[in-house]
């Protein structure tokens, strides 16, 4: 279904204007090339995913306005009073366009162009693609080819007859993976849990300007991305979840960092559904499955194959991506061997590759946790009870087969902390909330298992360098604006 051309003012602030400005100068400089082009725009900017040392995908949607909707009408956060999680349909009595943080579709034809140069002189040009209402107005390209260890820049340009359309273009740069055997001089960043009504600053999330400035190399979205459940409106059908990917991703802070930084997505259950959900599950007229295929729409990543993934950073990094939602059994269905939140073909696919890497360190970045420990009331993840089995085999092959080089970082937990697991050994960061304000849920520390452990938002920030003949690693839990609060430094000899 095409959806409706906004039909409001362009909203351009000038205040906007200079944020925007403090935080990316070319930002501003886009925003500000707009003004009077008939458009379409591309108001939620690029997002750059998959990276290897030859590919990378970049994603771009045309919207109707230059902006987003920053005049709609607003809906308010679920009271106690209002109906149970999921159930909040009521709350939109007027079209979704004419929400605040709306960004309308609008079709049209696209192309980017990319290089190693920063004026593109040196531009590869891609086919023009068409973005149509049936694919919610997105283009993904894959790029192939590229160079390895190498810094990207692009341009995606809307295109008209007379050839691009002007101030309708938006710039983005990426930088590659080197090959395997290069050693790895590297930064990159961990993140999850994005509420959008407590993201802390108007135009989005603090540890976005933080982990810029940190100038990873990539950076792991691990889930929860959006909340769906989050009664502002619940998404109770496909375009209700399509509207909290356009306000969460038009916010101008999460636009000049997605534009400009590799990226890997993983998704959750709030970003797939709703709380704890898993396959079969609905809310409204919103089904897991729908969720599922909305995940890969708006992900910088391929379309099909499997959610699961590994990426080499050269020598001395490998990092695996595992999908904790697909692939699960029921929660309530009661632990057992063959229970399970990977399923079997994942399962064998983690070991068998894990035992094949030669990278000096090796990374689990899972959307949920693996050693914990969590809340007692939790059915959901392998550091609860209720998938005991599974999470003890895990831990148990970790600990026989990785047990010195290996460590996970998990999403999920509105927390922070740095644990080991009491029998196991296996080591884990949970990176905590993209904000202050969406911290909450801990058990408390507990000296069985914490190093460190804090109830407040932030992000993991993990560097590698390469002395002589020694990989040295360090691992930083920081506060959402960049400062460190815990570290872990550990080291081996290539």
């Amino acid at each position: 279904m095409s959806l409706p051309r906004l039909k409001r003012r362009q909203f351009l602030q000038t205040s906007t204007a200079l944020t925007l400005g403090a935080l990316a100068p070319e930002l501003l400089a886009q925003v500000a090339a707009t003004a009077g082009s008939a458009g379409p725009f591309q108001c939620m900017g690029l997002r750059i995913g998959e990276v290897s040392e030859s590919t990378a995908y970049v994603w771009t949607r045309l919207t109707a306005a230059s902006t987003r909707n920053e005049q709609g009408t607003v809906i308010p956060k679920r009271g106690k009073e209002d109906k149970k999680r999921g159930k909040g349909e009521g709350k939109v009595t007027e079209p979704v366009d004419g929400l605040s943080g709306a960004c309308p579709g609008a079709a049209g034809q696209v192309r980017l162009r990319y290089g190693l140069k920063e004026d593109l002189s040196d531009a590869v040009t891609t086919p023009v693609m068409t973005a149509a209402a049936a694919h919610d107005y997105i283009s993904l390209f894959k790029l192939t080819g590229l160079q390895p260890g190498a810094t990207y820049y692009c341009i995606s340009e809307v295109m008209g007859p007379q050839g691009p359309v002007a101030g309708s273009s938006v710039r983005g740069r990426f930088e590659t993976a080197p090959l395997p055997d290069a050693p790895s001089r590297l930064r990159f960043c961990v993140m999850t849990c994005q509420g959008y009504a407590d993201r802390g600053h108007p135009e989005g999330h603090d540890i976005y300007p933080a982990m810029a400035a940190f100038k990873p190399q990539f950076t792991c979205l691990t889930g929860d991305l959006v909340y769906y459940d989050s009664g502002d409106p619940d998404a109770v059908n496909v375009r209700l979840a399509r509207y909290h990917w356009e306000r969460m991703f038009s916010l101008p802070r999460l636009v000049a960092f997605n534009s400009n930084h590799s990226t890997y997505w993983l998704k959750d259950d709030h970003d797939t559904l709703s709380n704890d959900s898993g396959p079969g599950a609905s809310m409204g007229e919103l089904t897991f499955a729908q969720g599922q295929e909305l995940f890969r729409q708006q992900a910088p990543m391929a379309p099909d194959g499997p959610s699961f993934r590994t990426i080499r950073w050269g020598r001395d990094l490998q990092v695996w991506f595992t999908d904790g939602r697909d692939y699960r059994s029921k929660n309530k269905l009661q632990d057992a061997p063959d229970k399970s939140i990977w399923g079997p073909e994942q399962k064998a696919w983690f070991k068998r590759t894990v035992k094949e890497s030669t990278a000096t360190w090796k990374v689990l970045v899972s959307p949920t946790p693996m050693v914990g420990p969590d809340r007692p009331n939790k059915r959901d993840n392998h550091a609860n009870e209720n998938f005991a089995h599974e999470g003890d085999e895990l831990r148990g092959w970790m600990q026989a087969n990785v047990p010195d080089n290996f460590f996970v970082v998990c999403g999920d937990r509105h927390w922070q902390y740095h644990s080991v697991h009491p029998v196991s050994g296996v080591r884990e960061f949970s990176v905590g909330p993209a904000s202050d304000a969406h911290a909450s849920g801990s058990p408390g520390y507990n000296a069985k298992y914490h190093k460190f452990h804090r109830v407040e938002g932030g992000f993991l920030a993990v560097s590698l360098e390469r002395i002589g003949a020694e990989s040295r690693l360090r691992c930083e839990l920081r506060n959402v604006k960049g400062e460190v609060v815990h570290a872990w430094d550990a080291s081996r000899k290539v």
